[in-house]
């Protein structure tokens, strides 16, 4: 089996890097069969972005400190258990953003889009749903839009529902709404379209992120389920996403 290792910057994961290396050997991740990645959460979502036009299956074990996505780090029988592992695909949801001097930018989130307020001001959104206005003004600190597997991450710490992973829907997510004082979210079919206008963006600036990449004093941003552009994510039989998704909503922690 080809593989391909990649490692976060700690040294557990370099150590740990060079010891896989030295026992399976590795090709360059383009002509990798498989890349496991080594590290976090975050470092998985890196990796993500990172190989994801290659569109080769990514592994990952965990040695860092939050590993939904990832695998007990074992180093014995790494083929073999790479060759019983699951495969959950992965669509990242499409960012387009414009800010208030008209650049656009756009950015791929395999987790969430997030908007965050940017000062001591409430941030005033007008949200719309496939062109239709549903909410004229949300006041909050922000508002999310999370994929299933990132309905466990941000999403799941602003109260928004768990989603699983086959349902094909998104979670709407306030963070720490105001105005409507009721309004809890939304879940949405997959290819609605969202698009968030900020009402007041001199006096309440605000903030738009997909996953780790930060757009400042945004104006308009435009939210989508990116098409044709899946990845797989392998799992342990035993710990498969869609189980550990079921499993969150039991947690008692």
């Amino acid at each position: 089996m080809r593989l391909a290792f990649v490692a976060s910057h700690t040294s557990v994961a370099q150590e740990a890097r060079h010891a896989l290396v030295e026992r399976y050997g590795e090709v360059p991740p383009a002509e990798a069969e498989v890349i496991v990645a080594l590290g976090g959460d975050g470092f998985m979502l890196r990796t993500l972005h990172t190989y994801r036009a290659l569109e080769v299956p990514v592994y990952g074990m965990k040695l860092g400190q939050v590993g939904f996505l990832m695998n007990k780090y074992r180093a014995e029988d790494l083929p073999g258990r790479i060759a019983k592992a699951h495969a959950a695909v992965l669509h990242p949801l499409e960012m387009h953003t414009v800010d208030v001097a008209g650049v656009e930018r756009k950015a791929l989130a395999f987790n969430e889009v997030s908007l965050i307020r940017q000062s001591n001001q409430a941030a005033h959104l007008e949200v719309k749903l496939d062109g239709e206005v549903k909410l004229p003004v949300l006041v909050c600190d922000g508002v999310l839009v999370a994929t299933p597997a990132g309905s466990t991450a941000y999403n799941l710490s602003a109260y928004g529902p768990i989603l699983p992973l086959d349902a094909n829907v998104l979670a709407l997510t306030p963070i720490s709404a105001f105005r409507p004082r009721r309004w809890r979210g939304a879940i949405l079919p997959h290819r609605t379209e969202v698009s968030l206008r900020i009402l007041d963006p001199g006096k309440r600036p605000v903030s738009a992120t997909a996953d780790f990449h930060e757009m400042r004093d945004v104006l308009r941003v435009d939210v989508r389920q990116a098409e044709g552009r899946g990845v797989s994510l392998l799992f342990d039989p035993e710990h498969n996403l869609e189980q550990r998704i079921l499993d969150e909503q039991f947690a008692q922690d």
